[in-house]
């Protein structure tokens, strides 16, 4: 796997390569969701005031109930602050990720002087002083029981579960579940919740880690509209359940589209498909073509990943170009 840290959502590459203004594309490169948490505008004192303790209290009860957890809470701007922290946190010992997946993990370790070894298989983390595994896991949409989880964390310094994508898929959560010392959870809401710009996001885990944590993310680290959006949104079980109920329509009316196209599907979650390709590049530039952004990675020429689109236009484009 290459080590390159290359992203979704990169639409300037796109609009370079193949023209259109950006009101045109279509951006299904990321694993958001394009039907977003309906938000009210947030109040004046999220914009004018520095963010409280009482907005954040608020969040981080709202994240508990969301998540259906008991754990502590500590609200970041995106999971991506947490892993950005993660070198602090590490103790000694093998670094160990668990690959193809999420590159910025071996990104900022690696910054921070940290071999990382990968490994195909979570087993492989044992005897790691830190372990890294995403669940369900980007790009694949690899699951890992909870069991399987609880049992691996007795053989690791700490383990890191990136639960990003797990919204839709509760049963894989760890968090319903005891807190154990040397475990922590990382949950986006940005990705579910389609509000990526808003950034917000969690670690969850024991209140060392997270006092930590704290300490490095430095004072204010959530503002105030990501406090009250975010409380109002994960407060909101109906829209979840609707959504949750949408997305898993979704993906098979898209797993549907790809096999007409000739597309295998090689993984996925609710929120995003992963497919193989005759040719990973031909299969986007065909897309591209109708102004449609697609991912595929600099270390295979055969996977696709695909996001859902929004509304029924979208849909259509979509089917158009694969027909």
């Amino acid at each position: 796997m290459s080590g390159a840290r290359d992203h979704g959502g990169n639409l300037a590459e796109a609009m370079a390569r193949f023209g259109g203004p950006p009101e045109r594309w279509i951006d299904l490169s990321t694993g958001i969701n394009r039907v977003p948490y309906p938000f009210a505008p947030p109040s004046d004192a999220a914009w004018r005031a520095l963010p409280g303790s009482g907005p954040g209290a608020r969040l981080i009860a709202a994240a508990q109930a969301g998540f259906a957890t008991g754990w502590p809470v500590l609200p970041l701007a995106g999971a991506q602050a947490a892993i950005q922290l993660l070198p602090a946190l590490a103790p000694a010992g093998p670094v160990r990720i668990v690959t193809p997946t999420y590159n910025e993990y071996a990104g900022v370790l690696a910054a921070a002087g940290r071999a990382v070894e990968p490994v195909a298989e979570p087993a492989a983390l044992a005897g790691a002083g830190l372990g890294i595994v995403v669940n369900p896991n980007n790009p694949d949409g690899r699951r890992v029981t909870p069991a399987a989880l609880r049992a691996l964390a007795g053989q690791v310094g700490l383990l890191v579960v990136d639960e990003s994508f797990a919204d839709p898929h509760a049963h894989l959560s760890l968090l319903p579940g005891p807190c154990p010392g040397n475990v922590i959870v990382l949950r986006s809401f940005g990705k579910f919740y389609g509000l990526a710009g808003l950034r917000l996001g969690f670690a969850l885990g024991a209140e060392p880690h997270l006092a930590r944590l704290a300490a490095l993310a430095g004072p204010w680290a959530v503002s105030g509209p990501a406090l009250e959006i975010g409380a109002a949104a994960l407060a909101d079980a109906d829209w979840r359940a609707a959504s949750i109920a949408r997305l898993e329509a979704e993906t098979r009316q898209a797993d549907a589209l790809a096999a007409q196209a000739g597309w295998g599907r090689a993984g996925g979650t609710a929120l995003f498909r992963l497919y193989d390709t005759p040719d990973a590049g031909a299969a986007q530039a065909r897309l591209a073509r109708a102004h449609i952004w697609s991912r595929i990675f600099p270390w295979s020429g055969r996977w696709l990943r695909l996001g859902l689109p929004g509304s029924p236009a979208e849909w259509d484009r979509l089917a158009a170009a694969l027909r």
